[in-house]
């Protein structure tokens, strides 16, 4: 029993590193630096898997945390089961600066058997450098433990391998970057492999998700759906954006795509202001 109980949480901690290597500062294909990972308070992206039976949520929250007078943002990953109680969560403790985003502490929820999943990383792992081309790549490496098993480490390397526009519920995304995420877990039980992938829109964010299991989510919902200025976040610009065009039958302020830019946009904006 332990050798099946203890792959499925391999796949878990996996997830940890495939999904922290989602976010980006400040990815670049191109002279021109595009933003990959809006990281305004309170931005979210919400993926749902092909069959409907998953959510995955993305959010940005303050936190508590401070490393070296430094405060660090939680980045939180919930994995949901629709229509259950089952989830699991992710919680990245990062900070971003000139060199990209970095990476300082993770946490993994599991259960009251193996307790939770911690790695402390100072100095702190560079996830993304702050800007990127098609074919560069990047590695990190970390340590965790976990009750009953040991001490495992984490191997990750990214590469970005193309960019795509990208079809999902939420609408159609040009020139997305693709990240192949290969990971490697090894410990006294055994060495596992695993590959994943994301889409990351330029300065919007997650799109798209192929984890190990081949399982596919797509973009169903996210506040920046209403970023209609295109600058990371919904604030005042978008309101007066949508206002401006009140009555016209526009596809950029019309938000909720029934045909006309009307008090339903503008609540819509309103109500999706970032914190």
């Amino acid at each position: 029993m332990v050798g099946p109980i203890m792959k499925k949480y391999f796949f878990e901690l996996v997830s940890v590193f495939l999904f922290a290597a989602l976010f980006t500062f400040s990815l670049s294909t191109s002279a021109e630096s595009q933003n990959y990972y809006p990281t305004s308070i309170g931005n979210t992206w919400i993926l749902e898997s092909e069959d409907k039976a998953e959510h995955i949520v993305y959010t940005v929250e303050e936190s508590d945390e401070v490393i070296n007078d430094i405060d660090l943002t939680l980045l939180k990953i919930t994995n949901e089961t629709l229509g259950t109680d089952v989830s699991t969560s992710q919680k990245l403790y990062v900070d971003f600066d000139e060199d990209g985003i970095k990476l300082y502490r993770i946490v993994v929820e599991l259960d009251e058997t193996f307790g939770e999943a911690t790695a402390v990383l100072y100095p702190p792992g560079l996830f993304y450098p702050a800007t990127l081309k098609l074919g560069d790549t990047w590695e990190l490496t970390a340590e965790s433990e976990i009750l009953l098993v040991g001490p495992i480490t984490f191997i990750s390397t990214s590469e970005v391998v193309a960019i795509e526009d990208v079809v999902t519920p939420a609408g159609t995304f040009e020139n997305c970057v693709k990240v192949r995420i290969s990971t490697r877990t090894v410990s006294t039980l055994s060495i596992t492999r695993s590959t994943a992938y994301q889409w990351l829109a330029p300065n919007f964010g997650h799109v798209k998700f192929v984890n190990t299991q081949d399982v596919v989510y797509e973009l169903v919902s996210s506040n920046l759906l209403y970023d209609v200025t295109g600058d990371g976040v919904v604030n005042i610009s978008d309101l007066v954006f949508v206002a401006a065009r009140f009555g016209e039958a526009n596809t950029e302020g019309d938000v909720n795509n029934d045909g006309t830019v009307n008090i339903l946009d503008l609540v819509l904006v309103a109500k999706n202001f970032s914190n």
